[in-house]
């Protein structure tokens, strides 16, 4: 009681309200003040609410008073970029953000108004900042709000560094920080203190490098106005970026007039989710209309890509994350080598829980396929790492979550240039007398009809993430010989750092993480894994047959069996 009482004497008077309405409310009460928003390598994300659990603005000073700590320790003379999305309070929270690090003099570039995730990420890079922060809850529903933060290359921040910024945020309190005060009518070329208002300069230099990742800009240039696209924004933060892009190229999109505007309720959705076959529904109704071959989706903070196909029969199929990944893995690796641009030490980097159907696809190719943690840190981490070594040359890095990217200037995920690149790869195709559905068809005649059964489980109330925690716990315990009659080959705990097979135990080679994979012959699989910004656990089942119908019957069945696991 005594925490609540503080909050309702620190915030200011338009806030008393919320807070002194729960004071006879004991579960809201812990639900609000119970914990503290957890600030990971992700970042931090939560309900748009007041409370130390809850994204609200002093939550995001006190957070960014622990990075600007930091940063002084640690860096002479730091510079931060800040960009936002077009969320509720993300154009607040930035410039409290960027408030904060003015009052310590930290040189700031903050964006005159919403840029997605991609741009971001670019924009540490080419500015040669030292971090980066990005207000965004992704595709979470639209009470969430989030709290991103980049390293000096680009990708999110490190554990080590996350942990020495935590360390330097919990030593403050949530009131009284110092603050420049950053007007929320900011625009490009307005400069408070050590606080820059930047924008259309850097979009171009991105832009730029967009177009030097493309593959077959002779065939966009000759067959781009004719192209039958419909794109979404889905009224996130891809509009600016995706359609500049395609006009620059000179492709003809027809963009979802009512899910232009950036409506931080995403009226139009139930959720801003492109995993969510709904979230397309109104490009893919619009795409009947016009006859339209592709209809192509970005969420909130444009760092996933979601694709709807329009099949012979004139309905449209929704691809998976996996689906829309394979393909362009595959597109990038035929053109480079029908141009010869295609090194001797080519590589694709995936994550756990992607389907292996990419490790089988590279490899016919004479690429080499690198698994990594869930988190597209870990693929900038490799991006890095190789560009020191030399021993690989990075081409491709995607997830099963719509998350892709094709270069290194930016080290996240990037639906702009996804978008683009889709767009170029159906051009391509078709120029070929083929199609991408065609194509996928082939690759499934190949390699055997692949299936991925993802689901989820959600928790609630106060205690949701330490039942998440026990259930993960008790996973531990069981000795899994078989799941729907297939041998499991063996057992991988990545928090434990082992696996288990019939030739003994060694280590994963992994950084440690709560995750449990049960691999299953011929590279099938099934994952537990728990969110790591919210109280969901997440089911991950990857299988294989000749067969469309035999291989989502064999996913089913897996995907039963596992469930059982968790009662």
């Amino acid at each position: 009681m005594f925490v609540l009482e503080k909050w309702i004497n620190g915030v200011t008077d338009a806030e008393r309200e919320e807070l002194t309405a729960i004071i006879d409310k004991p579960d809201q009460i812990k639900e609000r003040f119970g914990t503290e928003l957890e600030f990971g390598t992700a970042g931090m994300r939560g309900i748009l609410r007041l409370g130390t659990a809850g994204m609200n603005t002093y939550t995001v000073k006190r957070a960014t008073k622990g990075l600007a700590d930091y940063l002084e320790s640690s860096r002479t003379d730091p510079k931060v970029v800040i960009a936002y999305d077009t969320r509720r309070c993300s154009r607040e929270f930035a410039a409290a953000a960027a408030g904060v690090l003015g009052a310590k003099g930290i040189k700031v570039f903050l964006f005159e108004d919403v840029r997605p995730v991609p741009i971001c990420s670019f924009a540490v890079r080419y500015l040669g900042a030292d971090a980066g922060i990005m207000i965004t809850a992704s595709h979470n529903p639209k009470e969430y709000n989030g709290y991103k933060v980049y390293g000096s290359d680009g990708a999110q921040m490190s554990p080590e560094d996350t942990e020495a910024v935590v360390a330097y945020i919990k030593k403050n309190d949530y009131f009284g920080i110092p603050t420049v005060d950053i007007p929320l009518g900011f625009k490009q070329g307005d400069e408070f203190g050590s606080v820059k208002i930047i924008g259309s300069e850097v979009d171009e230099k991105y832009f730029d490098e967009i177009d030097r990742i493309l593959l077959s800009k002779d065939i966009v240039a000759e067959r781009g106005k004719d192209i039958k696209l419909v794109y979404t924004p889905v009224h996130g933060s891809g509009y600016m970026p995706v359609t500049k892009m395609f006009t620059r190229l000179g492709i003809q999109a027809n963009v979802v007039a009512e899910q232009i505007a950036p409506d931080p309720d995403f009226s139009t959705v139930k959720v801003p989710n492109p995993e969510n076959k709904e979230t397309l529904s109104m490009g893919i109704e619009l795409g009947r209309q016009i006859g339209a071959d592709v209809v192509l989706g970005t969420d909130p903070d444009s760092d996933r890509l979601g694709v709807a196909l329009r099949l012979d029969n004139g309905d449209f199929v929704s691809l998976s994350g996996n689906q829309i990944g394979i393909l362009l893995m595959d597109y990038i690796i035929t053109r480079r080598k029908e141009t010869g641009t295609l090194p001797a030490n080519a590589a694709v980097v995936k994550t756990i829980v992607t389907s292996t159907l990419a490790d089988r696809l590279a490899e016919a190719n004479g690429v080499t396929v690198f698994n990594v943690l869930t988190g597209f840190k870990f693929i900038g981490e490799k991006i890095k790492e190789w560009e020191a070594s030399g021993d690989y040359t990075y081409i491709f890095g995607f997830e099963e979550s719509f998350g892709s990217l094709a270069g290194t200037y930016a080290r996240d995920k990037d639906a702009v240039a996804a978008a683009v690149l889709f767009a170029e790869m159906m051009l391509y195709l078709e120029s070929r007398g083929s199609g991408v559905y065609k194509r996928l068809k082939e690759i499934y005649s190949e390699f055997g009809y692949y299936v991925e059964n993802n689901s989820s489980v959600q928790y609630s109330g106060a205690d949701a993430m330490k039942e998440m925690a026990a259930v993960m716990a008790k996973l531990r315990t069981e000795n899994v010989v078989s799941l729907a009659d297939l041998t499991v080959v063996a057992v991988r705990d990545y928090l434990n750092d082992t696996v288990k097979s019939a030739a003994g135990v060694t280590g994963t080679g992994l950084p440690q993480s709560d995750v449990m994979y049960y691999e299953l012959p011929d590279k099938q699989f099934v994952v537990f894994r728990p969110s790591g910004t919210e109280p969901k656990l997440k089911l991950y089942v990857s299988v294989f047959a000749k067969g469309e119908g035999a291989a989502r019957e064999k996913a089913e069945k897996l995907a039963a069996a596992a469930k059982e696991l968790l009662k």
